[in-house]
């Protein structure tokens, strides 16, 4: 304990010596600081004419305190700092400001004026045109030809320029293809003094030049204004007449510039507007002036031209100047294959033979991506993102070409097999696009699922009457067996720690899909063979229908039988609690797993209770049918309407057993033991009651609600007291307390005033011999009541 006192001491000096010192070189650097800053606020001292002048650097003026703030610098940074901040702001705030302004000054005299006044002249000079059309003071001819002259003059001079004003010249040039493009229009719209095919080839030579130009210039704005800007006259090649095959050869001839510029440079504003100028126009064409007789083929034809010629601009400068892949280019690309879809299905939906082909159409979109795709992969010509994004799209027309050509079953069996493929991709791959993808498509296939049974169960049968399907032998069945074995390669790939999750930054999110995998898993297990019972007994029940049918006047409620649907319900409530029951086995011998326990525990509760509630109230109303048989159609009714009890209670006591089993491992230790006994004992107390109703209706006793149930309860009530004080549980014994008051409640409520004599005297007389029993066994184990309460 001495040693480490000593040593204490020794550190705190060090400590306090350490201290001393960075404040002795505070107070120096601070004096420093003081120092300076008067040197340099000096009005007459030669150190500031030198900075002024520049000719003492911010090294020169750093060097004499250098070596001080070098030392000082692992002691005390942040006086450092603070040194180091008034001399650079001191040196160079007043330049950097100067800058600022040459900046701005540069950019408003260098390139906004000059298109600012490129812009006044192409106006002035079509107002100056509009003027002498008006006026009639030069003939058609010579105001083309002086328009001619104008632009071309305009044109050589900023090619003249370009050596020493490229940047000007640009503009001048730009805008002498602009005036060019006007010019044209001119002659050939208001005055017809050439005609339309050598209209078309000036138009053709203007946009090549602007290709050459832009590219020479690497000048944006002259594609801009030479090639984009040629969509102020869409109608350019038009007389007028509606000729859309003009229209849109002319913006054809645009966007093939653009393609060309794209193969050497990627200027996403000329794109973008090229794309969406295009697309609109096309857009309220086909809304408002396409008709189907006259614009079919043109629509498609200049349909498919521009979504290739987009396609390929799109693809062009990202495989040559290998750009990476953004989410400006997701929504192009997205945009462009679903534009090209959508109008080409609309298409197609009017042809009398196209409805047909809807599903081809579909899957040619799909393989026009997977082309591309599979080009991508092969020659490694782009980032893993844009080889993702367009196989995502071949998969997503291949997913929309299932429902466009196929029906029912088959959409869902497609949905399944493609969802497990793109998850088994995604997870053993680690593209977590595609594994994303697949939950979106697991999504659907699950709701086309459901769609599915809703239709066997609300619509087979009613509609048609005479349809027979053989259990297990069915489309649907078929259905259920692939959609479960999908699921179950997904279920297990998903388990396998090996592969990484596509959300595995977030946590919560990945165990709650892990989750969902499971139960939707269990789920279509589950409800795969609930469906064959379901429709094995709805069909026997529309047979018995057919006497109604035959017969319309008859009352169907008496003709039909309806013996099936509580068949149908007791077995669908049976087939639940043996799979309820298997899930606790597997859990008890192969998983133990203590969270998946506690949801079996909870739907074993919860299947016991439908018992309870639903199955044995179905069961009577066999039990009734059976004693009835005076319906016409009941007369085959068997005693199987009685054995099935037995069979039923075979299954409860199964499902008890596994859940007794369960809550014995060792992993599911201290859960549900006292709600495992008040489980037994309810459904023990609840279908001993059940089955002596039964046993007196068969004999036809008439007090059945009465004096049976009141001396069971009594019964039941004094064995509860005795195991309770046997096996020391304390719930038991207040349990059976509670029942033998409902007991004295219904007894005085109820049985008294319908009971004769002798009976009521057999009841009272009973109930009361049970209670002095139940007082004799307290008042004789009182002691072991009193040490249980006590430990």
């Amino acid at each position: 304990m001495t040693e480490n006192s000593d040593e204490l001491n020794k550190l705190l000096e060090k400590l306090n010596l350490l201290l001393k010192r960075q404040d002795e070189f505070a107070k120096e650097i601070d004096s420093l600081k003081i120092e300076i800053t008067s040197l340099i606020n000096s009005p007459n001292n030669e150190e500031k004419e030198k900075i002024s002048r520049k000719e003492v650097s911010e090294s020169e003026l750093e060097k004499p305190i250098q070596s001080k703030v070098d030392s000082a610098k692992t002691m005390r940074t942040e006086s450092s700092e603070k040194v180091q901040e008034p001399i650079k702001q001191a040196t160079f705030t007043g330049p950097k400001k100067q800058r600022g302004k040459s900046n701005l000054e540069k950019f408003i005299g260098e390139n906004l004026i000059n298109k600012i006044g490129i812009l006044i002249t192409i106006i002035g000079v079509g107002i100056g045109a509009k003027y002498t059309i008006e006026h009639d003071l030069i003939s058609p001819l010579t105001r083309i030809i002086l328009g001619y002259i104008a632009g071309i003059s305009l044109l050589g001079f900023g090619i003249k320029l370009k050596k020493k004003y490229e940047s000007y010249s640009a503009v001048l040039v730009s805008g002498s293809i602009a005036i060019l493009y006007f010019i044209t229009f001119f002659g050939y719209s208001l005055y017809g003094l050439f005609p339309q095919l050598f209209a078309f080839g000036l138009m053709l030579i203007f946009t090549a030049f602007a290709v050459v130009a832009s590219i020479n210039y690497n000048k944006q704005i002259i594609a801009h204004i030479g090639l984009v800007g040629a969509y102020a006259v869409p109608f350019l090649l038009s007389n007028d007449s509606g000729n859309a095959s003009v229209l849109f050869s002319y913006m054809a001839i645009i966007n093939v510039g653009i393609l060309v510029i794209s193969l050497r440079k990627y200027w996403k504003a000329l794109f973008h507007s090229s794309f969406w100028m295009t697309w609109l126009i096309y857009i309220y064409w086909f809304s408002f002036e396409f008709t189907f007789e006259t614009h079919f083929g043109l629509a498609f034809t200049f349909l498919s031209v521009f979504f290739g010629i987009f396609y390929i601009c799109f693809l062009a400068y990202k495989l040559v100047q290998k750009e990476k892949f953004n989410f400006g280019d997701v929504i192009l690309i997205i945009s462009n294959s679903f534009i090209f879809y959508g109008i080409g299905f609309l298409l197609l939906n009017q042809h009398p033979k196209g409805n047909e082909l809807l599903g081809l159409f579909t899957l040619g979109n799909a393989f026009i991506h997977f082309i591309v795709s599979l080009i991508l992969f092969k020659k490694k010509l782009a980032d893993k993102n844009l080889f993702y994004l367009i196989s995502g799209l071949v998969l997503v027309f291949i997913t929309i070409s299932i429902p466009v050509q196929l029906e029912g079953n088959w959409i869902t069996i497609f949905w399944f097999v493609e969802a497990a493929l793109l998850f088994w991709i995604g997870r053993t791959k680690g593209v977590s696009f595609y594994e994303k993808l697949s939950y979106f498509l697991m999504l659907l296939a699950f709701f086309s699922l459901i769609q599915d049974w809703e239709s066997i169960s609300f619509g087979e049968y009613s509609n048609n009457p005479t349809l027979k399907i053989t259990p297990f032998l069915n489309i649907y069945f078929l259905t259920n067996i692939l959609a479960i074995a999908s699921f179950a390669s997904i279920y297990f790939i998903n388990k396998n720690k090996k592969f990484t999750h596509a959300f595995f930054k977030y946590k919560n999110l990945t165990q709650f899909l892990s989750l969902l995998i499971s139960a939707t898993f269990i789920y279509l297990i589950y409800y795969t063979f609930r469906l064959e019972i379901d429709m094995y007994y709805e069909q026997l029940f529309s047979f018995s229908q057919d006497y109604m049918r035959e017969n319309p006047d008859a009352d169907s409620s008496y003709y039909a039988n309806y013996d099936f649907i509580r068949f149908k319900t007791i077995w669908i409530i049976n087939y639940s609690l043996f799979f309820v029951s298997l899930l606790a086995f597997l859990n008890s011998l192969k998983l133990k797993n203590r969270k998946f326990g506690m949801i079996n525990i909870v739907l074993i509760i919860f299947t016991m209770l439908i018992f309870l509630v639903f199955g044995l109230y179905a069961l009577s109303d066999l039990r009734d049918s059976y004693l009835d048989q005076t319906n016409i159609y009941y007369s085959d009714i068997g005693k199987f309407n009685i054995a099935i009890r037995y069979i039923s209670f075979a299954f409860v006591a199964f499902t008890l057993f596994a859940c007794y089993k369960l809550l014995k491992q060792d992993f599911m230790k201290g859960i549900f033991n006292v709600g495992f006994d008040l489980l037994l004992t309810i459904s023990i107390l609840w279908i001993s009651s059940s089955e002596l109703i039964n046993w007196m209706d068969l004999a036809h006793y008439s007090e059945t609600y009465k004096l049976g149930l009141s001396i069971l309860w009594g019964i039941s009530s004094l064995i509860l007291i005795i195991i309770g004080i046997w096996k020391k549980k304390k719930y038991l014994r207040w349990l059976a307390m509670g029942l033998f008051g409902i007991t004295l409640v219904k007894l005085f409520v109820y049985d008294i005033s319908h009971l004769d004599t002798i009976s009521r005297t057999i009841v009272l007389v009973s109930l009361g011999v049970l209670l002095l029993i139940i007082s004799f066994l307290y008042n004789k184990y009182k002691h072991i009541i009193s040490d249980e309460q006590t430990s």
